[in-house]
């Protein structure tokens, strides 16, 4: 059984003084994991929810609490946290944040509940083409992606899965308070019907005010590099929609120079074409949503 929540394009403002303001969080074991990035750190939305077998009490049934901070209190009757319940699953999406590979952990899972179970992990850049990283077992779930992770690459996906394992409590399976990125860049995505016309890669003079408000904030932040990257929806050819959404993301590249606090970063340009739809190409909606150009943000 597939549980989907509809996923609306994050604009570009995020508030940086939380997001530039480390916070230590505690876990349901009373260890203690430092975020960079703060709140700005967890997962933002459900996309998908596969029920695992056993019983699930009904205050652990509603995925959307795996979203934001852990907020366990104790009583496992609290409605905290998922069960996934055996070999069961959850995929959730970060949205204004991006994974990334740092030296040493890359993410952390709150697992909470009665009794520690282990789940399997795997991520995902688009939702389609899903990396397996490997197990997630012990008290303190965290988790680095040396190894399983493309050099470079932001991940915008993350998918739990049950390991089928000790399911005969009333919270079957693993128990998911929170999913955070310890490896994280900022993610600006700004709307290309703003920025372009159609079939164009010249900026309309109203796209330099949205430009220029993501550099504002971009300066504002302690930021090692950018990386700025184009998407299209799936009309015309691949060969076609790779060309243009790389020209657009070379002439975003262009205004972010303009600005004096970022001339000296380094500042790369990549060309996604349709990969990476964020939703359906069946629709004018889903259409629209694909026509983007994203921002990656690597703090120091």
């Amino acid at each position: 059984m597939k549980f989907v929540t509809a996923i609306a394009l994050f604009c570009a403002s995020v508030s940086l003084a939380s997001a530039q303001s480390p916070i230590t969080y505690t876990d349901a074991a009373g260890g203690e994991v430092i975020l960079p990035l703060g709140d700005l750190s967890f997962a933002d939305a459900v996309v998908a929810r596969t029920i695992g077998s056993g019983r699930i009490a009904a205050s652990a049934e509603t995925p959307d609490v795996t979203l934001g901070a852990p907020d366990y209190s104790g009583d496992v009757d609290d409605g905290s946290f998922l069960s996934l319940g055996c070999d069961g699953s959850v995929d959730l999406l970060f949205a204004d944040n991006a994974l990334i590979d740092v030296p040493g952990p890359d993410l952390y899972v709150f697992e909470v509940g009665p009794r520690v179970e282990g789940m399997f992990l795997a991520i995902s850049e688009d939702g389609q083409e899903w990396t397996e990283v490997g197990a997630i077992t012990g008290g303190r779930a965290e988790v680095d992606i040396a190894g399983r992770s493309t050099p470079g690459a932001s991940y915008r996906y993350v998918r739990l899965t049950d390991d089928g394992e000790g399911c005969g409590t009333n919270f079957a399976g693993a128990d998911v308070d929170a999913v955070a990125a310890i490896g994280t860049a900022l993610r600006f995505t700004l709307d290309a019907a703003v920025l372009f016309d159609v079939d164009s890669s010249a900026l309309r003079p109203e796209a330099l005010a949205e430009i220029n408000a993501v550099a504002s904030q971009i300066a504002a932040a302690n930021v090692a590099s950018i990386n700025v990257i184009g998407h299209t929806d799936s009309t015309g050819s691949d060969a076609y929609n790779m060309t243009l959404s790389l020209q657009r993301a070379t002439s975003v590249r262009a205004q972010l120079l303009q600005t004096t606090a970022l001339a000296n970063l380094s500042i790369a340009t990549t060309g996604r074409g349709e990969l990476e739809p964020i939703a359906s190409n069946e629709t004018d909606a889903g259409r629209q949503a694909n026509r983007r150009v994203e921002i990656i943000a690597v703090p120091n």
